[in-house]
Formats: structure tokens, sequence, C-alpha cells
């Protein structure tokens, strides 16, 4: 497979002309050279375009993507970034877990009002602290 120009790239990838040229300015690919007024790309740039969308999906910026690759444009993925990153997500999927469990509640409770709902008032109380979906420290279990 020989040079790709941005619009062949744009449709393989499904990333934009605009994005590449972006993506070009960050130093997260590079072309190499030009037909006409197109810019020219080698072939792994789709490879290294879906390891962008990659690092995106996963909630990573773009300067912590281009962390991910060495000088030379190879991957170098910290496994240390990955490890806080997966922790982070861990965290959010516990928070947004409280949510719904919390709208479903409120959804369905008995009680008269919301205000007089002891569950609904722990949750307000969890939100207003700043604890909502906090990891809840459990009590040592007795010898």
């Amino acid at each position: 497979m020989g040079d790709l120009d941005i619009s062949e790239v744009a449709r393989r990838s499904g990333v934009p002309a605009s994005t590449l040229r972006f993506y070009e300015e960050k130093g997260l690919i590079a072309s190499i050279g030009r037909r006409g007024l197109r810019r020219l790309f080698a072939p792994d740039v789709l490879e290294r375009l879906a390891l962008i969308a990659l690092g995106r999906a996963a909630g990573f910026s773009l300067d912590e993507v281009a962390l991910m690759f060495a000088s030379d444009g190879r991957p170098r993925i910290d496994r240390k970034m990955l490890a806080a990153k997966a922790d982070e997500l861990d965290r959010t999927l516990r928070k947004l877990t409280a949510m719904r469990d919390g709208l479903r509640h409120a959804a369905a409770c008995p009680a008269p009002s919301h205000m007089e709902c002891p569950t609904f008032r722990r949750m307000l109380r969890a939100a207003a602290s700043g604890t909502m979906g906090a990891r809840r420290k459990r009590a040592p279990r007795p010898p």
C-alpha cells in the first residue's frame, strides 16, 4: 500500500480532514509530503489514528495521548497511566451507579414527599458533601 493523501486517510479512518490537520498541528501525526495541495501520509497513520481514537474513547486528553508515542512515532504506552485511568473510571462508575440507584429510588419512592424519605435525605447529604458514589469505608471485622 502506497502513501495516502489526506482525503483517503479521512475516508479510511473516519476522521475528518480538519481533525487530521489539527492532529498534525498538535504533533500527534505527521504528513510525509504533499501531492499538489494535499498532504500525504504513510499507511501506518491509520494505525496511529486508531490508537488515538482508543485513547480518546478511554477518556485520555489529546496531551495524554501524545505522551503515549515515542519521538520516533512508535507507541510507548505507560502502564501506570493506564492503571490510573482505570482507577478513575472505577470512581466514575461508582458515582454513576449511585446516581442511577438514587434516581430509581426517587422515581418509585412511596413517601408522600421526597423530603420525607430517609433514603432521599441521605442522597441529598451525600450530594451536598461531594461524597455521592464514594467508596464506603467498612468497619474492621471482629476476629
